[in-house]
């Protein structure tokens, strides 16, 4: 059997990223092929250097390049409203919405026991901690209208339950099934400002 040459290899592991199937990867690879060499080593050495400049925010989870990040250090956003979501990519979501004020929580994933993820494997124990510590009055659960959204939501409204916070969650708008990553702007501002109580 043939070893696989450069090219192969690229587009073995271009293909591996969310979102890119085989033919969108050899694409890449030959547009970087086409670019001058100083993108090439430019973009080599920006990914080599990724993983020791980007870390994740000791108070809300989200990538950051300082410890706090830019959102959790901002003195002018609203302390008492903490937005609970799944996955750090969907900060930067709902930041661009410009709709939302208050400060976030990074759950690293979402409750789905079939395939092991277990509520002490999630970031919900540092949630309870903070609604303590921090003087939350709200929490706003946006998490994807999905099965373990909808599971996550429940179990964090069911632990909260005692807490004294106001809970509530994005209104209509988000498609079942959809995912924040592809909600307009407009969608996203409409869902914040009908957020449903739940307790």
């Amino acid at each position: 059997m043939n070893e696989l040459n450069a090219i192969d290899r690229l587009t073995a592991l271009l293909s591996k990223l969310p979102g890119l199937g085989k033919k969108s990867a050899v694409r890449l690879v030959y547009h970087i092929l086409d670019a001058d060499p100083a993108y090439a080593r430019a973009l080599g050495e920006e990914l080599i250097a990724f993983h020791t400049s980007i870390r994740r925010c000791s108070r809300c989870g989200s990538f950051t390049e300082n410890d706090p990040c830019p959102i959790c250090a901002d003195p002018a956003r609203d302390g008492s409203i903490l937005c609970v979501v799944e996955r750090a990519q969907d900060v930067r979501f709902i930041e661009e919405s410009r709709e939302f004020r208050g400060r976030f929580h990074v759950l690293g994933g979402l409750i789905a026991p079939l395939e092991g993820v277990t509520p002490d494997r999630l970031r919900i124990g540092e949630l309870v901690s903070r609604v303590r510590r921090e003087g939350i009055t709200e929490v706003i659960l946006a998490m994807n209208p999905t099965v373990e959204g909808d599971t996550t939501a429940l179990y964090i409204q069911k632990i909260l339950k005692d807490s004294g916070v106001e809970i509530t969650r994005l209104a209509s708008g988000l498609p079942v099934g959809g995912d924040i990553e592809y909600i307009d702007r407009l969608t996203l501002s409409r869902s914040f400002r009908g957020r449903v109580r739940l307790s």
